[in-house]
């Protein structure tokens, strides 16, 4: 379990985080929704710990992480997928892969090849450069190297942004089968409300730094998406 409880976190005198409290369980897709600025990116920098919370715990199967920096926390579990991809434009494919072997605590020095079985492209395009992808192939390139760490807890943020259809079918069927085989924790900051419906099994709405809604993904109906999500 993923456990999140009372966190705050202030950019100088701007609250960003004003108490959010949230359980993500293996096995399952949690989505985290809301319009932009709600605090949805910062939630998921504060879990990784790039971002230091003020106040408040994370917990990852009962082990408290405050006090871990993001690399520390990586080699306990936690990955994330940043918006924007932020792959290695200069290093090959298979290079990208290698960096996400840095946060396995086994020393294990070898691409887990069944990245390429979720993502038959990266094993064609293994030598070529990270920034002569496309978006879509570079989402993926993303997920499978966050992947080599061997995560309990995987964390994406807008993993659909700026990706054609095709591509996000396919990383929602990658997303599933991680929750259902591996009892991954999956956790995704997303707006594309149809995705959600799709592959999540639980979610949580975020406005003004709170989680002031959650359920299941049945749940999602209109008065709760026009009073928080619709623009």
């Amino acid at each position: 379990m993923l456990t999140i409880t009372d966190l705050h976190f202030s950019y100088g005198s701007v609250r960003a985080l004003n108490g959010v409290n949230l359980c993500a369980e293996p096995g399952k897709v949690t989505c985290v929704m809301g319009r932009n600025g709600v605090g949805k990116t910062t939630l998921m920098r504060n879990l990784i710990g790039v971002y230091r919370c003020s106040q408040g715990s994370v917990e990852l199967g009962g082990v408290p992480l405050q006090g871990f920096d993001a690399p520390a926390r990586a080699k306990r579990g936690v990955a994330l997928v940043p918006q924007g991809r932020e792959i290695f434009p200069k290093l090959t494919v298979e290079e990208n892969l290698r960096v996400g072997l840095e946060a396995r605590r086994d020393g294990r020095r070898k691409v887990d090849e069944e990245v390429y079985a979720f993502f038959p492209i990266l094993k064609d395009f293994r030598r070529r450069m990270g920034g002569d992808l496309s978006g879509g192939q570079q989402q993926q390139l993303a997920i499978a190297r966050a992947l080599q760490g061997a995560p309990k807890a995987l964390l994406l943020d807008e993993p659909t942004e700026g990706i054609q259809p095709n591509v996000i079918q396919l990383i929602g069927e990658v997303l599933v089968k991680l929750a259902r085989e591996r009892n991954m924790i999956v956790v995704l900051v997303e707006q594309y409300l149809d995705f959600v419906k799709e592959i999540g099994d639980t979610f949580a709405i975020m406005n003004r730094g709170q989680v002031v809604a959650e359920g299941t993904t049945d749940q999602l109906h209109g008065e709760l998406i026009s009073q928080h999500l619709s623009v």
